[in-house]
């Protein structure tokens, strides 16, 4: 018996700020929201499709800031960082880590997400 993998991550925002969440994540990350099934759309929410892996944002009544967070593989990190400033994101440095560079920011709900890319040495 072994974990194999990742399915995927949850990150929850407030009721009510669905379009905000679609704002930020489809708009701005680029992500690719997928349906969710019908079951669960009572629930709010959304889901994204990142690679294999999906993204489900939650809705929950208080939405708790700390270190929890997902890391993104992305294919051009100082790229992507420009992006984010351009837009006017809070860029926060990261402390390396062997073999990758780093650096997170914070939703608007105050989720953190970290984005990450193998260092070129």
């Amino acid at each position: 018996m072994k974990i194999t993998g990742i399915h995927h991550v949850q990150l929850c925002i407030p009721r009510g700020k669905e379009e905000e969440a679609r704002a930020f994540y489809e708009s701005m990350l680029q992500l690719k929201e997928i349906p969710k099934p019908e079951a669960l759309r009572k629930n709010g929410g959304m889901w994204f499709q990142i690679g294999h892996q999906q993204l489900h944002i939650g809705v929950e009544e208080q939405v708790y800031k700390g270190k929890h967070h997902p890391a993104f593989f992305v294919d051009n990190l100082s790229s992507f960082k420009e992006h984010l400033s351009l837009h006017h994101i809070q860029i926060q440095e990261e402390l390396p880590i062997p073999g990758f560079s780093r650096f997170t920011i914070r939703d608007p709900f105050g989720n953190r997400i970290e984005f990450i890319q193998p260092s070129l040495v």
